[in-house]
């Protein structure tokens, strides 16, 4: 009896004030954080659904999470209370993207460092994951000026087309040109091709150029984004 008096003494005492300016402090610095998070977001993401809507989680998901983390660390009995409310409590939530996942982890790690009263630690750490965004966005960018598109020429009629010069119209306008597939009858020609451009002027070069060598010549150009007939 003495044993688990003496326990509930302890979870007692180890309840603390929390002080009121000190939190405010951390949670309108977090507020802040989120608000640009969510802005570096849409700015920067790649996702495809609405990253507008979907940025306007992280804040409240920012604040709670601190707040929460605030009232616990300053009682084991909360802290243990939160853990078996969480084992009842279960979120469902439909994720589409990895990306939309990592940056709701990047709130929540704003609101445990702040609810933690680490406000130099999180300042930091959200300062490197912002200048690792820029980074690859503008590595992503770099890599992306050279465009990688399958390419699908037919021909349906007229006058017959040779394979060469199908390749040889490309090698003007593409910095690479592989052919995947190549069928052929006596007066059809499908062939299919992996180029890279540099730019998209190139592309409606390289169109326009395989066009004007047979009045039944069709293309398709498609990558991962879409179709351009």
């Amino acid at each position: 009896m003495n044993e688990e008096q003496g326990f509930k003494d302890f979870l007692i005492s180890q309840s603390v004030d929390i002080p009121v300016l000190n939190f405010i402090i951390n949670i309108v610095i977090a507020g802040f954080l989120a608000y640009v998070l969510g802005l570096i977001y849409i700015k920067y993401g790649r996702a495809l659904s609405n990253r507008r809507s979907f940025a306007n989680n992280f804040l409240l998901l920012t604040v709670a999470t601190m707040l929460i983390i605030t009232i616990v660390k300053s009682s084991l009995a909360l802290s243990l209370g939160l853990v078996g409310a969480l084992s009842i409590v279960r979120f469902r939530s439909a994720i589409k993207e990895p990306e939309e996942l990592t940056y709701l982890f990047i709130a929540i790690a704003i609101g445990l460092g702040f609810g933690a009263d680490q406000r130099l630690i999180t300042l930091i750490g959200f300062i490197v994951i912002t200048i690792l965004i820029w980074i690859k966005h503008y590595s992503t960018k770099r890599n992306n000026e050279n465009q990688n598109l399958f390419l699908t020429v037919y021909n349906n009629g007229g006058n017959k087309i040779e394979l060469n010069q199908i390749v040889n119209a490309l090698r003007k306008y593409c910095t690479m040109v592989n052919i995947k597939r190549f069928d052929e009858t006596n007066d059809n020609l499908e062939a299919s091709f992996l180029i890279e451009l540099d730019d998209f002027d190139k592309l409606d070069e390289a169109k326009t150029s395989l066009l004007a060598l047979n009045e039944g010549m069709k293309v398709s150009f498609l990558d991962n984004k879409g179709v351009s007939t």
